[in-house]
């Protein structure tokens, strides 16, 4: 895989780990197996926002968990060949004591371990990110738009541990601000129900040189609010419509609105920004972090209840406040200046200027947030948030569909999420079983049994597939086993899980459509089930002096076979349903 061999950005990265609650099914055992080392098309989910920072050519990268999860983080980093074959120096795990699994992204900035790592300019980005898209060019776009020429500037000196003065980079002139990146959930890629946010945009001022062809300034807008699409359904729930202030249009005159992008939670901070991160206020980076900045940069009065000024370290002879009357007082909506339904757009929609309206003054000038916005086109980068199932499987099959770097042309460009391999031993496929090599990709040790019809499907490590088996659009993860004659449609399966196979003979047989194993979990054969979930089912019931579990769903117990690992005690049943 490609990596940058340019001079550092002279930036740091911050990969957050989440819990994975949309992908419960296989990430409930966050001590052994965290949502972080999910595989995405047989690698670790953590490789591929590492694969990217490694590209474009930061290696400053910190990798934020909860304590629970740090010695399963440790384990792969020392141990899986994905991510042992990333370059030096190696991501420092931070697993800050008082970071739970239920804590806000806001609160990650705000633990002393966090805050001590972070010395300069920083990168947030989330372990689900999947992206083709080369991330130098965000940083060139951020470094010119914000004044940073010559590469990030700001933060402590690495020396000295003081502040790196203002004059540095073009900051003398004005604070520089942060950038982010959405992208477009519809077009071929598009996944239902997959979720969306709500942004406000204005457009970029045109510029005076003409751009290189290459470059995606003309994607990148000024971003002037942002919330997720469920905090704007309550909106319309309780008021009937969302209210545009006036204010916004007098400010800016044109303004674009979109539902159908999904911010991706990749941020270009500059280093200042740290300090306006400690208002305990701020639960989550993407709402309220940037959702208050951004009509910081426009609403009268807001910079000043956020405390701007002092972030900032702008003085009172550096001009009055935009409305001197405003009133005191925690950060929040107050009475629209006027109203302007937009909640049956879909889009993008535009607004014409107010006329004849005359703008104030500013004085305390807040530095902007600038929104890079993802098209989805056929031939675009793929940019993807993996966090359901559903955006699994897609994403891994998509991936699978790319052609291997060592089959491509002398000159041809491989994608950077390409494998070396689409089927790592040909040797082990029979003869008189199919395998479709465009759309599939095999790892090591993978033992298949004879006539067997395998498509549009991921296999990982050590797993093994029974005789007279159908796979298709399905991901099997590490070790997992499927008995013969099973047929496999749309599924996901876990490590270490087991479905069942058995003798062709009358209507009995093992058929799964779109539906979820846990790992460790066994599917008895005869099983016919779609879009279920197979699961270890801990809310058990007693009944009796026997203590007896009650039956919830089909009941299989695991036998003494090593498979067993995730009970507890306490006694669990396996559950589908």
């Amino acid at each position: 895989m490609p990596h940058a061999t340019l001079p550092s950005p002279g930036f740091q990265a911050f990969i957050l780990c989440g819990p994975g609650a949309s992908l419960d099914t296989f990430t409930s055992d966050p001590v052994e197996f965290p949502k972080a080392i999910v595989p995405i098309a047989n690698r670790p989910m953590v490789w591929y926002p590492l694969d990217w920072c490694y590209r474009m050519g930061i290696s400053d990268i910190f990798i934020i968990t909860p304590p629970e999860s740090k010695p399963a983080l440790e384990a792969a980093l020392q141990q899986n060949p994905h991510l042992t074959s990333l370059p030096s120096p190696r991501p420092t795990i931070l697993a800050p004591t008082e970071l739970t699994n239920t804590s806000g992204t806001g609160d990650v900035f705000r633990q002393k371990e966090v805050k001590d790592a972070i010395k300069e300019d920083f990168i947030v980005l989330p372990c689900d990110l999947v992206s083709e898209l080369d991330g130098t060019a965000l940083l060139q776009e951020w470094m010119v738009l914000q004044a940073g020429l010559g590469g990030a500037t700001g933060g402590l000196d690495r020396d000295t541990n003081l502040p790196v003065p203002m004059e540095c980079g073009g900051e003398s002139i004005a604070r520089r601000g942060a950038m982010g990146m959405w992208y477009d959930t519809k077009g071929e890629a598009a996944l239902k129900g997959e979720e969306t946010d709500f942004i406000i945009t204005v457009p970029p001022t045109k510029p005076v040189v003409p751009l290189p062809n290459n470059s995606i300034r003309s994607k990148v807008s000024k971003l002037v609010s942002a919330m997720p699409k469920d905090s704007l359904n309550d909106v319309l729930e309780e008021k009937k419509l969302y209210a545009v202030r006036h204010s916004l249009l007098r400010e800016f005159g044109r303004i674009n609105v979109r539902s159908s992008v999904r911010d991706s939670h990749v941020y270009l901070f500059p280093f200042w920004s740290l300090e306006l991160m400690q208002d305990e206020r701020f639960e989550s980076i993407s709402e309220d972090v940037l959702g208050w900045w951004a009509k910081a940069t426009w609403q009268p009065g807001l910079a000043e209840k956020l405390g701007f000024r002092d972030i900032l370290g702008f003085t009172d002879n550096q001009g009055s406040e935009k409305n001197s009357g405003s009133d005191e007082g925690s950060p929040g909506p107050s009475e629209e200046e006027d109203d302007l339904d937009v909640a049956e757009y879909s889009s993008t929609v535009s607004y014409s200027k107010v006329p004849n309206v005359s703008k104030t003054q500013k004085s305390l000038s807040i530095p902007p947030i600038m929104a890079y916005i993802h098209e989805a086109l056929p031939s675009a980068p793929v940019i993807k948030r993996v966090d359901t199932k559903a955006s699994l499987l897609a994403t891994s099959l998509r991936i699978a569909r790319l052609p291997a770097t060592s089959t491509l042309e002398k000159g041809a460009t491989p994608s950077p999420l390409a494998h070396p391999l689409k089927i790592a031993h040909p040797d082990s496929v029979p003869r008189i079983t199919r395998v479709e090599a465009d759309t599939c990709l095999l790892a090591e040790n993978v033992t298949i049994g004879e006539k067997c019809g395998i498509k549009e499907s991921v296999i990982g490590v050590g797993c093994t597939i029974g005789e007279g088996v159908r796979l298709t659009k399905c991901l099997i993860m590490d070790n997992a086993m499927i008995g013969d004659n099973v047929t496999l449609t749309n599924c996901v399966l876990g490590p270490r899980c087991k479905v069942e196979g058995g003798p062709r003979k009358g209507d009995e047989k093992s058929e799964l459509d779109d539906c979820e194993v846990q790992g460790g979990y066994i599917v008895p054969w005869g099983t016919e089930a779609k879009g279920e979930k197979f699961m270890l089912f801990e809310g058990l019931e007693e009944k009796g002096d026997e203590n007896e579990l009650e039956r919830v769903g089909s009941i299989s117990p695991l036998p003494d076979d090593g498979l067993s690992h995730r009970r507890k005690e306490s006694g669990s049943v396996l559950v589908y349903g």
